[in-house]
């Protein structure tokens, strides 16, 4: 759903662009509090994941393809206001590197694509997550419906703008129906690879899932051949420490993942649909695209994901996966480590998140 320029006039560009500075602003103040040590690395992986899994393309109807917008999946992983900045700075890479998206409608589609589905994602997702049962199951199935229904929500709110200021004049009730239609089937791709990956996650290392935080699940002990519940007074003496062994998880989650995000940029993107996204086939269809103004940076080497000077499309797609992939993890890493919560920062000794 990238909107390239010339789709929104420029007063709306530009207010746009105020709108999303001011969320970036107020994203960094609130990503202080959700990002320490240990959260700020997975931050700027769940960043580098969005952007490789982006360059997915899946079908989703005749002629039509759909990928991951993002918003969901970073909101429950790393927290709404560290969601934001996460794919801010996949769609800020992706207009600067590979001229995908304007860059005069970089405010619309941080507007579109960043704040609104992770805000109305994560309200979804922390409303379900109340009256369903305390369960890291009931956190996948919120996560499924939240991100099931941010999608349209990003169409709808293309909608509204293109209203406000689209450069054609196109019966904007077609629009809609249009827009939605298709991104409510887009929705379910978005919401199926948003529940697996929140799922693996929650299955490893559940304390690294800024969504599961607050839920509780009782320690069960095995008493002469029956699970009983815990008590909730510690045994007296020392406790274990833990914090090597969870270190060692936490990197190799991290590897894990990074290499996980390098296989699908680099080798099953070649895969990936060719057929138009959503916003590209509803543009080409009901005449948006009449005023599409070519990339600013069109003559980028590596415009439309691809290595200039590298004939086989093969070799030129999987390394510019890679190399976007590796410039996202070191922009968001850089941006996150910035922002983090110190230790020093911290109101207490102890950390007080339980999870499930």
């Amino acid at each position: 759903m990238h909107v390239p320029d010339g789709f929104i006039n420029a007063p709306t560009s530009a207010v746009t662009g105020v709108v999303a500075a001011g969320a970036i602003a107020v994203s960094l103040r609130g990503a202080r509090r959700e990002l320490d040590e240990r959260t700020a690395p997975l931050a700027g992986l769940v960043a580098a994941f969005i952007f490789a899994v982006q360059m997915l393309n899946f079908p989703v109807a005749a002629g039509t393809s759909g990928h991951l917008l993002g918003g969901a999946l970073a909101a429950i992983l790393v927290g709404p206001y560290t969601g934001v900045l996460c794919v801010s700075v996949v769609l800020l890479m992706q207009g600067i590197l590979f001229a995908d998206g304007g860059l005069t409608a970089l405010g619309v589609n941080i507007t579109d694509m960043a704040i609104v589905t992770t805000v109305v994602a994560y309200a979804l997702f922390r409303g379900l997550v109340k009256v369903l049962p305390r369960t890291r199951r009931s956190v996948t199935v919120a996560s499924f419906v939240a991100a099931l229904v941010s999608v349209p929500a990003a169409a709808l709110a293309f909608t509204f703008l293109y209203w406000i200021g689209g450069t054609t004049d196109i019966a904007i009730g077609k629009v809609a129906t249009a827009m939605v239609g298709v991104h409510v089937l887009i929705g379910l791709g978005e919401a199926a690879i948003t529940a697996l990956t929140v799922g693996a996650v929650i299955a490893v290392r559940p304390d690294l899932v800024y969504g599961a935080r607050g839920l509780q699940q009782r320690l069960k002990l095995r008493v002469n051949g029956e699970l009983v519940d815990a008590p909730d007074t510690p045994v007296a003496g020392p406790s274990p420490a833990p914090a090597p062994a969870a270190a060692r998880s936490h990197r190799k989650l991290w590897i894990s993942g990074l290499v996980t995000s390098l296989v699908l940029a680099g080798f099953v993107s070649f895969y990936a649909s060719a057929n138009p996204d959503g916003l590209e086939k509803v543009a080409a269809d009901k005449g948006i695209d009449e005023k599409t103004e070519e990339h600013a940076n069109a003559d980028s080497p590596l415009a439309d994901y691809g290595v200039e000077d590298i004939a086989n499309a093969r070799v030129s797609g999987g390394l510019a996966g890679v190399i976007g992939v590796g410039v996202t993890v070191v922009a968001g890493s850089a941006v996150f480590w910035a922002v983090r919560r110190r230790r020093s920062d911290d109101a207490s000794p102890t950390n007080t998140d339980t999870t499930v």
